[in-house]
């Protein structure tokens, strides 16, 4: 009579005894929602060792999720507006950046990223964790200051250049959409334009999406005389359409385009400042509206020199020295007194210095 048979099942059963003996605990579960702009997750602080991120986007347009810190950076897929994902990870005690990585950090940059805090496993030692790994970070006030130089240029209405690439954009859009579909016929992106001359400086300082600051002059003559002064003194902070967010100042930003960061008529850029704000404007010396709404942005050029034409449907890789100021009558106010009732004007070869406070 052989015993093999036994012995082997005997072997097999001491392997699988083992095998859950030193099975790892069930992962914790951390829900996180995705939206524009923001992370939301259903727990700020957890224990070490494994965690199932469910992640759903309860947004508009498309996004995902990533972890980053203590030697870890993992992302999920690009999600679908109401879609789902898991990302599962080993995580050590210390604090982790959780953000949105899409369009090359751009969804981070306008506000999709919070901390999540890890804490010692339990049972762990004090000797097994060093509490000042947990710190927040405290990051100081940012500030850029910016200087336009270079020829300067009025930008009328007139066609936008790229239908063809705008296109499929557009289709993401719902009822904004035929509100864009006319400018593309005649809009504020356009290659009508028109020499102008003027000065603008401002600098601009990042304190979070509610405390942000600016401070700046622009003075300049248009194509029919009139001499313009903006005076930019707070910043704007309510959505307005085919804005990710009408508001606040943004350092380093990857944009427009096809690059899930509205709007879809303006190619993709590179900038070193975005911000939006309202200011006091003047037309000949008679004060014009307190209320004016103003986006500014210093980004990668996008005009070719000599006739100023848009030269690039990406122009992400392009120097950044091109410095625009757009400017709309206020909320319930009349057209300015200009071609299409706007003002657009380009500094085309412009500079920024940065500092921390």
């Amino acid at each position: 009579m052989s015993y093999a048979p036994i012995v082997q099942v005997r072997n097999v059963t001491r392997l699988l005894l083992s095998l859950l003996a030193h099975r790892p605990e069930n992962p914790a579960a951390v829900s996180a929602r995705l939206t524009e702009w923001k992370v939301e997750l259903s727990a700020g602080t957890i224990a070490a060792g494994a965690v199932t991120f469910t992640v759903t986007n309860v947004g508009s347009i498309p996004h995902a999720l990533e972890v980053e810190g203590q030697g870890i950076e993992q992302a999920t897929g690009v999600i679908q507006p109401g879609a789902s994902a898991t990302l599962t990870l080993t995580l050590k005690p210390g604090t982790y950046a959780v953000y949105c990585p899409v369009g090359n950090d751009s969804h981070k940059q306008l506000g999709m990223e919070t901390e999540l805090k890890v804490g010692p496993a339990t049972g762990a030692t004090a000797l097994d964790y060093d509490a000042g790994t947990m710190s927040m970070r405290t990051p100081g006030i940012k500030a850029i200051r910016v200087t336009g130089g270079g020829t300067v240029i009025q930008i009328l209405p007139g066609p936008f250049p790229f239908p063809d690439s705008a296109a499929p954009i557009l289709q993401q859009f719902g009822d904004e959409r035929e509100g864009l579909e006319s400018q593309v016929k005649n809009g504020p992106y356009s290659n009508n334009v028109a020499r102008a001359a003027g000065t603008f400086a401002f600098t601009a300082w990042d304190k979070g999406a509610t405390r942000d600051s600016v401070d700046g002059v622009a003075e300049f003559a248009t194509q029919d005389g009139a001499r313009w002064k903006l005076v930019l003194d707070r910043v704007q902070t309510k959505d307005v359409p085919h804005h990710p967010r009408f508001g606040g100042v943004i350092l380093g930003l990857y944009y427009h385009g096809n690059t899930a960061v509205h709007t879809p008529l303006v190619p993709t850029i590179n900038s070193a400042v975005a911000l939006w704000a309202f200011g006091h404007l003047y037309k000949n010396g008679t004060l014009v509206t307190d209320n004016a709404m103003v986006h500014v942005m210093l980004l990668s050029r996008t005009r070719r020199d000599g006739d100023f034409a848009l030269a690039c449907w990406d122009c992400s890789k392009n120097k950044v020295d091109e410095l625009q100021l757009q400017i709309l009558p206020g909320p319930g106010e009349p057209k300015f007194d200009a071609p299409g009732g706007f003002l657009f004007v380009n500094w085309e070869k412009s500079g920024s210095t940065k500092s921390a406070n």
